[in-house]
C-alpha cells in the first residue's frame, strides 16, 4: 500500500504542473467560485497545514484531528491531507472528541469540545477570517502562509492505524482505498458527493490513479457544457461500493 503522503509526492513527481483539483462552488453563498490547483500547489497547502499542526499542536500519530468543512470543498482536502501527514486520525464525525477542531464556526459547542481549534474562511482569496476570534484560535487565512513549504513528519504513522474515522467506524491506513469503486488510470473525475469522508478517499483514489478531481458542491455537477469542457472522463458515486 502506498501511504497517502506518498500517493501526493508520487502525483508531484509524475506531472506537478497538472491539476490535481478544480472545484467549482455552486452553493447560494458563494455561487460561480472556480478554483484550479495543481498537483505541486496541492502540496504546498498540504505542507503548510501539516507544519501548523505539527509544530503548533504536536500533531503526531494518535492525535485525533477532527476536519468539519463543507463536502465537497478544495479546503477538506488539503487538511484531510495534512492530518495523514502528520500520521493523525482524521476523523469527520462531529461527535467523536478531537485534540483539535478545523472548522468554519469555531465558536460552535464541537469547539468548546476540542483542545486547539483552527478557524477557516472558505473564499480562495479570503486574508483573514472576517470576525473577531477568541483567544487561542488560530485563523488559517492570517497564519497559514507563514509555515513552510515542505514538510517532514516527525514520526510516522503503521499501516494498521487509525486514519479515518468515519460513521462511528474507523479505517486504517492500510484499508483507505478498500470497497471504493474502481477508478480508470489518469480519469479526470467528478466528485459531488457531501460525504466529507468518501470525498477525501475519492480524491486520494483518483490521485493514486494519476487522475484529477473536479469537486462540485452544491449542485450534481453542474451544466453539462462545464463538465465537457472540464474534460470529465469518470463520475465517483456518492456512497459507497461495499
Amino acid at each position: 500500500m502506498q501511504f497517502p503522503p506518498q500517493v501526493l509526492a508520487d502525483a508531484v513527481g509524475a506531472d506537478a504542473t497538472r491539476p490535481a483539483i478544480t472545484f467549482y462552488d455552486d452553493s447560494p453563498e458563494a455561487a460561480g467560485e472556480r478554483i484550479e490547483i495543481s498537483r505541486r500547489v496541492l502540496a504546498t497547502w498540504v505542507a503548510k497545514a501539516a507544519n501548523a499542526l505539527q509544530e503548533s499542536f504536536d500533531a503526531q500519530p494518535g492525535t485525533v484531528v477532527l476536519v468539519d468543512l463543507p463536502s465537497p470543498h478544495w479546503r477538506l482536502v488539503y487538511w484531510a491531507l495534512a492530518a495523514w501527514s502528520v500520521g493523525a486520525t482524521l476523523t469527520v464525525d462531529a461527535h467523536e472528541g478531537a485534540d483539535v477542531l478545523v472548522t468554519t464556526d469555531p465558536d460552535s459547542a464541537l469547539a468548546d469540545d476540542c483542545d486547539e481549534v483552527v478557524a477557516v474562511a472558505l473564499p480562495a482569496l479570503a486574508r483573514a477570517y472576517g470576525e473577531e476570534l477568541r483567544s487561542g484560535v488560530m485563523d488559517e487565512a492570517a497564519e497559514l502562509a507563514g509555515f513552510a513549504d515542505d514538510f517532514s513528519a516527525w514520526d510516522e504513522a503503521e499501516e494498521e492505524d487509525t486514519a479515518l474515522v468515519h460513521h462511528g467506524e474507523r479505517l486504517s491506513y492500510a484499508e483507505l482505498l478498500d470497497d471504493l469503486t474502481e477508478v480508470p488510470r489518469g480519469a479526470r473525475a467528478l466528485v459531488t458527493t457531501t460525504d466529507p469522508g468518501l470525498t477525501v478517499r475519492q480524491v486520494l483514489q483518483v490521485l493514486a490513479a494519476d487522475g484529477s478531481v473536479v469537486l462540485v458542491r452544491g449542485s450534481a455537477g453542474g451544466p453539462a457544457e462545464r463538465l465537457d469542457a472540464e474534460g470529465v472522463t469518470h463520475r465517483c458515486p456518492g456512497s459507497l461500493t461495499g
